[in-house]
């Protein structure tokens, strides 16, 4: 007990050597403070607020009273304290952190930055920051939290948030800014895609590619567009020019292969299947549609390419079809007892993927 008031004493006499805080405040704060561990937060407060009487100059007292009632969830109360602590302590980091966050939890983001700032809090700083409307400042600080704390699950959901911010935020000064370059209509045909609002989306695809045709990945987009309409001639023509722009792009030699086995075309699908696996192995996608471009030329190669989709999905709904064209290539070459385990393993993930809905009685 000695040495735990003398540790009081030394921190009430921290602010002026010249006043000495009473003996009566140390033997308060410490009340206080055993209060607290018993969860008698009333009391607490209580205790810091006549010690706050009797030792005015001291940041501490100030700091325990607010701290009092944010832990009783009063954050209004414990401003007006914290800030006669920080008032009293400019650069003290306990007491900037927690004016920060009752300041924050009362909806005054502006306010708390600069308090976070002096007590380096880079988490809550960037989270107020990002309602403050600075979602570049509020992107670099949440990352820096997250190295310390990389499995908190406030700083990724804020992190996402500030992202989504950052990119609305440069999305809107691009189209203000450049309404008719590329990067304007690529933008835009992005924004109508994901509205699945295709004829609009492909106008401004189009129009990005007349004003820059070299320009990587717009030709890749606008194929996307071209094969979720159906469009697979065009989308064809679109991936083409891409992986011949890119040859290390393993997606465009991916989306080239898809569009060809689209349209029937199964030796020149499968080539630039093998070469997507070969810039990028083990996509499932990629091996699933290597294992259709290659069930009727080359079973054996489809059969590989199939049992590896199989080793990666697991009971994924890919891993069923997996088991499906496995058990028709398997049952054509006469291999019938394979085959059947096939579509039993096919129906078991069926069934758990796309249970049977019950009939009414």
């Amino acid at each position: 007990m000695t040495q735990t008031l003398l540790w009081i004493c030394l921190l009430l006499q921290v602010q002026s050597v010249d006043t000495p805080a009473p003996p009566d405040a140390a033997l308060l704060l410490k009340t206080g403070a055993d209060a607290e561990r018993r969860h008698d937060l009333d009391g607490a407060i209580s205790a810091f607020q006549k010690a706050a009487e009797l030792a005015p100059a001291s940041s501490i007292v100030f700091i325990r009273l607010g701290g009092a009632y944010m832990n009783k969830g009063d954050y209004a109360a414990a401003i007006p304290p914290l800030k006669k602590a920080v008032a009293l302590s400019p650069d003290s980091p306990p007491a900037n952190q927690l004016l920060g966050f009752a300041l924050l939890a009362q909806g005054y983001a502006a306010e708390a930055i600069p308090h976070f700032e002096v007590a380096h809090e880079n988490g809550a700083l960037g989270i107020a920051q990002l309602q403050n409307g600075q979602p570049a400042e509020a992107v670099a600080n949440l990352q820096s939290a997250l190295t310390r704390n990389p499995n908190d699950p406030d700083l990724l959901y804020y992190l996402s948030r500030a992202g989504t911010a950052l990119a609305s935020q440069s999305f809107d000064k691009l189209l203000s800014t450049f309404p008719d370059s590329a990067r304007g209509h690529q933008a835009k045909g992005q924004n109508y895609y994901a509205l699945n609002m295709l004829p609009e989306a492909m106008k401004e695809y189009e129009r990005a590619v007349t004003l820059r045709p070299n320009l990587p990945g717009l030709r890749l987009e606008l194929g996307q567009v071209y094969a979720t309409a159906s469009q697979w001639e065009k989308a064809e023509e679109q991936f083409r020019v891409e992986a011949k722009l890119q040859p290390g792009n393993s997606e465009a030699a991916y989306r080239l292969g898809s569009a060809l086995l689209q349209q029937g075309k199964m030796q020149e699908a499968a080539s630039e299947l093998q070469r997507s696996d070969t810039l990028k192995p083990d996509m499932p996608e990629t091996l699933y549609d290597l294992g259709k471009a290659t069930t009727s030329g080359d079973p054996n190669t489809a059969e590989r390419a199939f049992t590896q989709v199989i080793e990666l999905e697991k009971q994924s709904p890919l891993a069923g079809q997996a088991y499906l064209a496995l058990a028709g290539i398997h049952r054509k070459q006469g291999k019938t007892e394979l085959a059947a385990q096939e579509m039993q393993q096919y129906r078991q993930i069926e069934s758990v993927n796309h249970p049977a809905v019950p009939s009414r009685p």
